[in-house]
């Protein structure tokens, strides 16, 4: 294996939990480079003091990328090697060092991923849906009418749906995706590769109850299933949704008629017919609501 080679910009995966995984190139070339641009310089400084590496540090967030993202792109044309980090998973994947990517690539500049730990695609491979094709959305916006709108976008979205959350957003998201997206075989991945790792897989409504009962903490990855990949059991829980729906309907117009003054034989007869349903389905719905 040869040295960091001067005049290219390094992406560099690092944990998103457990220290063990990262890979020796990961190690090597933070090592070698000339600097090390990292998100939060004190995560970033914790894990090189881990690994015993004494490269240069520099701040590279959101809040200075346009002024940062000029001297670095300047330093690699200058023949230096730097190394992007974020503060755990790939970098350039929802956060800044997408800009610094687009940058170095416009300037000419060599970019050279290497592979290593990702949120999204431990939370896909583990959640139990299909993992054939997935579309990845991010974080969603944190103000609930534009949340909701680009919620209404991912109804149709037969791909299983990948999301980051916040653990103080988390009941809200998961409310509005039960609203909008209906109920679905989801999977809500929390603090991966960490000490209290935890998987939770089963509908929307039971994740909302599981996380009310007990307030989420940590990073969140939320695996939803999508229009084209619901599973016969999701598919059987918006049937019996949908008809549950319907049979209340049918018990108010029963109802609304007993009160208008007609008895009850007539009124299930004039519902029957109203419905186009069968009388027989219509007492069976009377029956059980009895019970």
């Amino acid at each position: 294996m040869g040295k960091a080679t001067p005049g290219v910009l390094y992406l560099c995966p690092t944990p998103i939990g457990n220290l063990e995984d990262i890979t020796l190139r990961v190690l090597r070339i933070l090592k070698e480079a000339d600097y090390i641009a990292a998100e939060d310089t004190r995560v970033t400084k914790k894990l090189l003091n881990h690994y015993g590496i004494n490269t240069p540090l520099v701040s590279y967030r959101e809040h200075n990328k346009e002024k940062m993202g000029r001297k670095i792109v300047k330093d690699i044309l200058e023949g230096k090697s730097v190394a992007l980090v974020s503060d755990a998973g790939t970098p350039g994947i929802s956060d800044p060092g997408e800009d610094l990517i687009k940058k170095a690539i416009d300037a000419g500049i060599r970019v050279v991923p290497l592979p290593g730990p990702s949120a999204v695609i431990c939370a896909v491979s583990a959640s139990g849906l299909s993992t054939s094709k997935f579309a990845f959305e991010g974080f969603l916006p944190q103000k609930a009418t534009e949340r909701r709108k680009q919620l209404e976008k991912l109804r149709d979205e037969k791909r299983t749906i990948v999301l980051y959350e916040a653990p103080h957003r988390l009941l809200k998201c998961l409310s509005d995706i039960r609203d909008i997206l209906g109920e679905r075989k989801i999977a809500v991945a929390r603090e991966m590769t960490k000490l209290h790792e935890e998987f939770f897989r089963g509908t929307v409504s039971e994740a909302i109850n599981r996380f009310e009962s007990t307030p989420p903490r940590g990073e969140i990855v939320l695996v939803i299933e999508g229009t084209g990949l619901k599973t016969e059991e999701t598919k059987k829980a918006e049937n019996l949704s949908e008809q549950e729906d319907i049979n209340k309907i049918i018990l108010q117009e029963v109802e609304r008629r007993i009160r208008s003054g007609m008895d009850k034989k007539e009124a299930m007869k004039a519902v029957a017919k109203e419905f186009s349903i069968p009388k027989r389905q219509l007492y069976k719905v009377l029956l059980e609501n009895e019970k």
